[in-house]
């Protein structure tokens, strides 16, 4: 859990991590949260600050509106009224989002994309998921589902993606994919990784076959060993790249953004991503405008600085 005092400003005044220890099950999650929370507030009044909103933001499945955690593979949430529980505990107005859409708000108004109207942010690590982001507010959809990129079909003949049908975006460019696609053609790992669809800005992909203790070679190494030229690996990274270009030109097509924001751990790659990935996506535009694309700034601390903005949005709102 990443966890802070943020200033009206967009200014972190402290910040603290804690860990999120899911196996203990959702409702010592949500404890956690809440302590956690209930610690900030005070670290808070202990320096003379005075905290005027809560903004907390979880993966999954989040319904904005009633303030509930609909569902979350990650920490077991169902149906959990996190907002409403939050308000109670500390007597603070509470905002409740999604992460990945929550990080995409803070790269549009504080980061990468400030100051551009339109953003798209695609965090790519475990899963791939994506915020749109138009004047400063993330779309959230008519269930709290928008922006799940990530199972756009790319390749109908591909493999199975964790929701259970071949060929999502996620399945094959997400860094896990490339990760397990890179061991299944070198050999390297016999096992098979589990798919965690966690919207995760920060994950990079490493996985590890089922009791083998061993790791597979994570997205990074893969692209560094591309970079160096090696064959199996500069293959994995093209079919990458590719795949990615083919989402990312779906998305402009649909969205007609200014910029396109990457964070994650696949972004992690800097120019080896950067550069064929523009020259793919420039060649899958036709009429439709070219986006900038540019990686993320703001790092992990996204979703954090993001729930922060929900919150203080929130007390503007009449």
């Amino acid at each position: 859990m990443k966890c802070a005092l943020v200033g009206a400003d967009g200014v972190v005044r402290h910040a603290e991590r804690h860990p999120t220890d899911a196996g203990r099950g959702p409702a010592a999650v949500v404890e956690t949260i809440l302590s956690v929370a209930e610690g900030l507030a005070g670290k808070a009044y202990a320096d003379g600050l005075t905290p005027t909103a809560l903004g907390i933001v979880v993966p999954g499945v989040v319904d904005e509106a009633r303030g509930v955690a609909v569902w979350s593979a990650n920490v077991g949430f169902r149906d959990v009224p996190l907002r409403d529980l939050a308000a109670a505990r500390l007597g603070l107005p509470t905002a409740l989002g999604h992460d990945v859409r929550a990080g995409g708000l803070a790269e549009a108004r504080l980061g990468a994309g400030r100051d551009t109207g339109h953003v798209l942010f695609v965090a790519i690590g475990t899963g791939i998921a994506a915020a749109h982001v138009v004047a400063g507010r993330a779309v959230t959809g008519a269930h709290g589902a928008a922006g799940e990129l990530g199972h756009i079909l790319v390749r109908p003949d591909g493999p199975v993606c964790g929701c259970g049908r071949p060929g999502c975006l996620e399945a094959v460019a997400s860094a896990s994919a490339v990760a397990r696609r890179y061991a299944e053609l070198t050999g390297t790992d016999t096992g098979t990784a589990t798919t965690r669809r966690t919207g995760s800005a920060s994950d990079d992909g490493s996985a590890a076959g089922p009791g083998r203790g061993r790791t597979m070679v994570t997205a990074a190494e893969v692209a560094a060993r591309a970079d160096a030229g090696e064959e199996v690996a500069a293959q994995v990274w093209r079919e990458t790249v590719e795949a990615l270009a083919d989402g990312l030109a779906t998305a402009q097509a649909l969205f007609d953004v200014a910029t396109i924001v990457l964070g994650g751990g696949l972004a992690q790659a800097g120019a080896g991503l950067f550069d064929p990935l523009r020259a793919a996506l420039r060649d899958r535009l036709t009429f439709h405008r070219e986006p900038r694309l540019v990686p993320a700034v703001l790092g992990d601390e996204a979703g954090c600085l993001g729930a922060a903005l929900l919150a203080l949005d929130q007390m503007e709102t009449p």
